[in-house]
């Protein structure tokens, strides 16, 4: 059965659809490239440039490849900017994926996988942060998501349809075999840009905030790698497929890491020192968001392959020394 990937040409898109891949499945992909590359798929990979509101495009494409599965990456998901663009975000986030689930219902879909984040949880009150804390975002970045979770959960009451939510934390690394990783210029993940600044393609790094109630003063994080997510997203597609329940997981490791333990990270697996411009907070910004990861091992069996930062980080700035070396059109 055909899955069908929206936000597939993107960055966690991509590996997914590499993932499928690997495993033998057929896949089709929805993108409308205004972050993603075409380039980024295999060739063989059937691609539809679109608007995943466009319902009646969206039910040709589940008619025309026969799928019954969607993983639905596609969406704005810069915090700062939601902040900036609330009613851009809410649209492309939340409106827009409604209209995608209406067209997904109406064309037969019956399982969906659906890209969530971390920033539901807002500034946690719990840490590590468990899934049954109420959620209580506090940027329009992590409303517009909780809102299409709610969707989600309303529609498979009324609907054919089962889901996994998956919570995502802080995502990074690129594909080892080199296929894939982070290719949008001017991305926010502190890993790509610190890597850029690396390789001279930044002036300098902004770090957000030295006052946080934290060891070092700034951001602690949960990073977890790229096709450790994918995979996460295949066990979730084989437990809907399987019969299995509605679930909503975060997805992470379980342990922190601060901007400046990441930075010096970068610095030793680059061998380069590089500048650093210290900021104010961003609006929106938590001080520590660390998942609470054992439902995700014990609900699909998942466990991580590639939980190192070292092994992350090389991944990162190895893909991003071949970027400019491939045919980015």
């Amino acid at each position: 059965m055909t899955v069908l990937v929206t936000g597939g040409a993107g960055y966690i898109g991509s590996h997914m659809v590499l993932a499928l891949l690997d495993a033998g499945e057929e896949v089709v992909v929805l993108d409308d490239l205004s972050t993603g590359f075409h380039w980024a798929l295999p060739p063989e990979v059937p691609f539809v440039r679109g608007d995943i509101a466009d319902k009646a495009l969206v039910q040709r494409i589940v008619r025309e490849h026969g799928a019954r599965s969607l993983a639905h990456f596609a969406a704005k998901i810069v915090v700062p900017d939601s902040v900036a663009d609330p009613l851009g975000y809410y649209l492309s986030n939340t409106v827009k994926s409604r209209a995608l689930i209406e067209a997904a219902v109406g064309a037969g879909i019956e399982h969906i996988i659906f890209s969530s984040t971390a920033a539901v949880y807002g500034e946690p009150a719990r840490v590590p942060v468990p899934e049954d804390l109420p959620p209580d975002p506090i940027n329009p970045y992590g409303r517009s998501k909780l809102m299409t979770e709610w969707m989600l959960a309303d529609a498979a009451r009324a609907h054919n349809l089962r889901y996994v939510v998956l919570r995502y934390f802080n995502v990074a690394g690129a594909d080892p075999r080199g296929r894939s990783g982070q290719s949008t210029h001017n991305a926010t993940h502190l890993i790509k840009a610190a890597t850029q600044t690396a390789l001279g393609q930044r002036r300098h790094l902004e770090v957000f905030g030295t006052d946080y109630p934290t060891p070092d003063g700034t951001c602690l994080r949960d990073y977890i790698q790229v096709s450790d997510l994918a995979d996460a997203h295949m066990m979730a597609l084989r437990h809907l497929r399987r019969g299995g329940g509605n679930l909503t997981l975060n997805c992470g490791y379980g342990r922190g890491f601060s901007v400046l333990e990441v930075l010096d990270t970068v610095r030793q697996i680059s061998g380069r020192d590089f500048p650093i411009v210290f900021a104010p907070r961003r609006v929106g910004d938590p001080a520590r968001v660390i998942a609470e990861a054992d439902r995700i091992r014990d609900e699909l069996g998942w466990q991580p392959k590639h939980d190192d930062l070292r092994a992350i980080v090389a991944q990162a700035f190895a893909w991003e020394r071949a970027l400019p070396h491939r045919n980015q059109i």
